[in-house]
């Protein structure tokens, strides 16, 4: 690729202080090694003028800098970032590498950069794709959120499940938040009449609509195999037919054509170890170990299967544009995907910072949708209007109709604690710092 001139700021980027290389031994906080010229693992796509979208080269330049510095602490090989605001790309940038410069990788490993091009899984951002799905679905009159499962799944009222609703699976309320380990063997990943006869067995942990409890994988497993009842097809087909081809979109979907597996950037095991209690918490949520579930999620059944609530397969520019479409009340290019109350219906509120007995701190959620807050809230302070997605880890995408943004960040470390985690958090909040708000009349929805 041809790197277009780099805007005014960005090379004194390369003049900060740099993180010394890091030798190749045991490293207990299992860094990658930054390169000492970022330029040269910078790449830039095509930007709008930051005056088209009613904000300056100062503003971008500051969100850029925070990644940068994020970046630099050494726990994601590769970091990819979109912002749109008022539907022009004014970043859509990509630092470092896609595969070859993990913790584990030797010195002398072939090192693939990773480009604005570059499609990343993005975990459970996922989720938040497959409740518009379910959404759009709704719309169409196939199901509605009151519906029990087992209306559509028969056996899912199996010990007491009988009035859990898509609302409460949605809403991570429907009580079943863990799955055996089995629920993610590669070997039945496809496997219907399999992952029905495990979600069918699941034993409640919490009567439905009591308590919000993250549902990690069972969610969305629930919510695929509904959408393939109700309509026939699959929820990847689904996808493709009701948003990503009217569209054009080149990725977004879950997993990716056989074909296409190579170019996923590769994710890697950052940061330091995690040890009990937390390792057990994350275990208990994720239904597996971290070491295990990125070797999973590496593993190329896994990255051509369906697996609605984890391995969605895209571009920061794309997942950032699929947010535009929702901030834009369904619309955007002139082809309409989903209705504008539809989209108001999904980001009800269903959970008021209430702390999720999964994840261990305090969420708004939607149906199927994290919401902002003032305070507590991922997308920065006086975020209440701000709706979209974590995915594991320090992924996020979101949309925020006061600021007129979409923005999507991606990475391939999977650190969870680390002692520069505040500069993910920082990272997002100096995206909303730098977006002013708009007036009622340029806001959507």
């Amino acid at each position: 690729m041809v790197k277009p001139p780099l805007p005014p700021g960005l090379a004194a980027l390369n003049r900060l202080p740099t993180v010394p290389r890091i030798p190749i031994v045991p490293d207990p906080l299992r860094r990658v090694r930054i390169p000492r010229d970022l330029e040269a693992v910078t790449t830039i796509a095509a930007e709008a003028d930051p005056e088209a979208a009613g904000v300056t080269r100062g503003n971008v330049d500051a969100i850029w800098r925070a990644c940068t510095d994020w970046y630099r602490s050494g726990v994601h090989p590769a970091l990819q970032v979109c912002v749109r605001r008022h539907g022009e790309v004014i970043i859509d940038r990509a630092i470092g590498h896609a595969r070859g410069n993990g913790p584990r990788d030797r010195g002398d490993a072939e090192k693939v950069p990773a480009t604005t091009d570059t499609p990343f899984c993005v975990y459970s951002t996922s989720k938040a794709i497959t409740a518009f799905v379910v959404h759009k679905l709704c719309e169409r009159g196939f199901l509605h959120l009151e519906d029990p499962v087992s209306e559509h799944i028969p056996g899912y009222e199996r010990h007491g499940k009988r009035s859990i609703t898509i609302g409460h699976v949605l809403a991570h309320k429907a009580g079943v938040p863990n799955l055996p380990r089995e629920a993610l063997d590669l070997e039945h990943i496809n496997d219907r009449e399999y992952l029905c006869e495990v979600l069918c067995d699941a034993k409640p942990t919490t009567l439905p609509g009591a308590q919000l409890a993250y549902h990690a994988v069972s969610g969305g497993f629930i919510l695929g195999e509904i959408v393939h009842r109700v309509t026939g097809k699959d929820i990847r087909t689904v996808l493709a037919e009701e948003f990503l081809d009217p569209l054009g979109f080149r990725w977004t979907n879950y997993g990716v054509d056989p074909a296409d597996v190579d170019a996923v950037a590769l994710n890697y095991i950052t940061g330091p170890r995690t040890v009990p209690p937390l390792s057990t918490l994350l275990s208990r949520a994720l239904g597996s170990g971290l070491d295990d579930l990125v070797e999973i999620t590496n593993d190329p059944r896994f990255l051509t299967g369906i697996v609605p609530s984890a391995n969605t397969i895209t571009t920061a520019n794309e997942l950032s544009r699929f947010f535009e479409v929702m901030r834009c009340g369904g619309e955007i290019d002139g082809v309409r995907v989903i209705e504008a109350d539809t989209i108001r219906h999904a980001l009800v509120e269903r959970s008021h910072l209430e702390v999720d007995l999964s994840l261990g701190f305090p969420t708004r959620f939607s149906y199927g949708l994290m919401l902002g807050s003032r305070v507590l809230s991922l997308y920065g302070l006086d975020t209440q209007h701000a709706f979209g997605h974590l995915g594991f880890t320090n992924m996020l995408a979101w949309a925020d109709p006061e600021r007129a943004i979409s923005v999507a960040v991606l990475n391939n470390g999977k650190p969870i604690l680390y002692p520069e985690v505040h500069r993910f958090l920082g990272t997002m909040q100096r995206v909303t710092s730098e977006m002013p708000k708009v007036s009622e009349d340029e806001r959507h929805l």
